[in-house]
């Protein structure tokens, strides 16, 4: 009876060590060495099946041994307990282990979605690994790089520098911030910056190099974008000075001109020379104006105007001996415009140089203009209010479509040899004008430039005979720094009646206007001109004016006439304006204006 307790005993838990090590298979992955130990359980099980069942069956010649299957008994509780006491064990290394390899594909996962380039390099400068933002970066697949020469992938330059660097990765710990330009599989370049670590073994040697690049395209543009600010900045004030100069000449010669006009008298040669002489310097002077809109973007001297024949001038000299013309559509009861006539006509010319460029093969650029009334809820970013519209449209190659959003940026330009100024000096002029501009294209159709212009509420003033001077008596004062200009405009102010005295800077002009007015002998006006390098200029002398006559009649005179005093000069004090250079007859009706009006 104790023999078959002792033998059921045995087999039952040799079947219970047999399923645990089953059981193991699963939890340590040793499937081979797990099997054979749960086969050899097994049959030690299915011996003792057999000596129980013999027992129990009554077969007396194989009566087992108690002593032995005590032993059996003992040894079958041992492998139990074993077995039971280190599965535990591996359940916990199972545990570690799937937590490390998560660690690592975690760690992987944040390596290869990094934004930056990580590489390592062999002693042999080959590529052992990377992740795949450097793959995509340089638009190869990971297995396509692993395994070449990073000078495979650099550019010529970057290439001759890392030969020259890498051996001296032998004797130091790392580089940093050092720049290297990468060449795309598509060929295009990619400029990066560099940290680079090295990486040795127990004797010093050089195992690897580990580096991380990131892309500093972006940098590289805006460092290029302010470069050209510079350049532009630089230049716009080299062409300020040039156009301020330059005025300044053109009113000596443009008054000589005038005054010349008048000794002349009319219906001769000389008049007829005289007159395309004083052509040619308003042409001269329209030049100017554009170097001044070019170099400070120009704060408009509005007047209202008629759009549609600013329009047709513009439009006729920059077709002038192409095989392209317009085509025009304006209504009779168009509205006037308030605008500076100089900036709308640079607007009109670049538009219609692109067009003209965008056709080729010749052809025709429709241009119409509309009266339009836009409401409070109008879908136009512009306030509710009348506007003049104005459609100019080409049928040439068209804008992609992809460069639409871009045309108006400063420096964008699909032309080879475009400066990328021309549309944001539209874009720029139209927005101080209050206007709005937009733009429509289709390939190889054509494109519309859409202007919106608020309409004056203004009378255009009819054109004068310029040939009517209007004489004048009264004292006045010149302050100007240049000698030429003090002497041709004391010669125009003469010539028409009035008395003259000088003065070459805004403190000498302050101190003759307080002398003249405590001696009873006022001056009736004051032309100052704006600036005065290393001086006192008009901005500065009308405060002081002011304060000794609060009813001082003075005229802002300048060769910057984008300067925000010569397009609000009301507000700066001033009574009147005169933008150099001018002729004889506006200086007459600018001084009549300004004399004969009310303090």
């Amino acid at each position: 009876m104790a023999v078959t307790i002792v033998l059921g005993i045995s087999v039952l838990l040799q079947f219970v060590a047999a399923f645990l090590a089953f059981r193991l298979i699963r939890i340590t992955g040793q499937r081979l060495a797990w099997v054979l130990i749960v086969a050899a359980i097994s049959l030690m099980a299915t011996r003792l099946s057999i000596s129980l069942f013999r027992l129990i069956s009554g077969d007396v010649s194989h009566m087992p041994d108690l002593s032995a299957e005590l032993v059996a008994l003992v040894i079958s509780i041992l492998m139990v307990a074993g077995i039971a006491w280190i599965a535990p064990l591996f359940l916990s290394i199972k545990r570690t282990k799937e937590a490390l390899l998560k660690s690592e594909k975690k760690y992987r996962d944040f390596y290869d979605k990094a934004p930056d380039m990580y590489y390592s390099l062999s002693e042999n400068k080959l590529i052992i690994d990377c992740n795949e933002t450097t793959a995509r970066m340089l638009g190869y697949k990971k297995q396509e790089i692993i395994g070449k020469a990073i000078t495979d992938f650099f550019t010529e330059e970057s290439s001759e520098l890392f030969e020259e660097t890498f051996p001296k990765l032998k004797q130091v710990k790392g580089y940093h911030n050092i720049e290297r330009e990468f060449v795309r599989k598509d060929g295009t370049k990619m400029p990066v910056i560099l940290n680079v670590f090295s990486e040795f073994d127990e004797d010093g040697k050089l195992i690897r190099t580990k580096t991380i690049a990131r892309d500093i395209t972006d940098r590289k543009k805006t460092e290029e974008e302010l470069l050209k600010v510079e350049k532009l900045e630089s230049l716009g004030v080299l062409a300020g000075g040039i156009a301020h100069d330059f005025n300044n000449l053109l009113t000596a010669i443009l008054g000589s001109i005038s005054l010349a006009k008048m000794y002349a008298g009319s219906g001769n040669k000389v008049s007829e020379r005289l007159a395309k002489a004083e052509k040619a310097s308003l042409q001269a002077r329209d030049l100017t104006q554009k170097l001044l809109t070019f170099s400070k973007g120009g704060f408009p001297v509005k007047k209202a105007a008629s759009i549609s024949e600013l329009i047709r001038d513009s439009a006729g000299f920059v077709l002038s001996g192409s095989n392209v013309r317009c085509e025009y559509s304006t209504p009779g009861n168009l509205w006037p415009v308030d605008v500076d006539e100089g900036q709308i006509s640079q607007v009109i010319n670049n538009l219609i140089i692109n067009a003209d460029q965008a056709m080729q093969q010749g052809g025709i650029i429709q241009v119409s203009c509309e009266n339009v009334a836009l409401n409070k809820a109008n879908l136009l970013p512009l306030k509710g209010g009348n506007y003049v519209k104005i459609s100019i449209k080409d049928h040439g190659v068209g804008i992609p479509e992809k460069y639409i959003e871009k045309i108006f940026d400063p420096f964008f330009s699909t032309k080879l040899n475009g400066t990328g100024l021309g549309l944001s000096t539209v874009y720029s002029i139209i927005k101080r004008h209050n206007g709005y501009i937009t733009v429509e294209s289709k390939k190889e159709v054509g494109t519309t430039f859409y202007i919106y212009l608020p309409a004056s509420r203004k009378d255009i003033q009819q054109k004068k005979d310029d040939t009517v001077i209007i004489g004048g008596k009264g004292k006045i004062l010149v302050m100007d720094d240049e000698e030429i200009v003090r002497e041709v405009l004391g010669a125009m102010l003469l010539s028409i009646g009035y008395e003259v005295e000088y003065a070459t800077s805004g403190e000498e002009a302050v101190e003759l206007y307080r002398v003249a007015k405590g001696s009873g002998e006022p001056f009736d006006a004051v032309i100052l001109d704006l600036t005065i390098p290393g001086g006192m200029g008009g901005k500065k002398a009308i405060h002081g004016l002011l304060k000794i006559d609060p009813g001082v009649k003075a005229i802002v005179s300048s060769g910057y006439s984008h300067d925000p005093v010569m397009a609000d000069f009301r507000e700066y004090g001033f009574s009147g304006v005169a933008a150099k250079p001018y002729k004889i007859k506006q200086l007459s009706e600018t001084l009549h204006n300004v004399i004969k009006k009310p303090v």
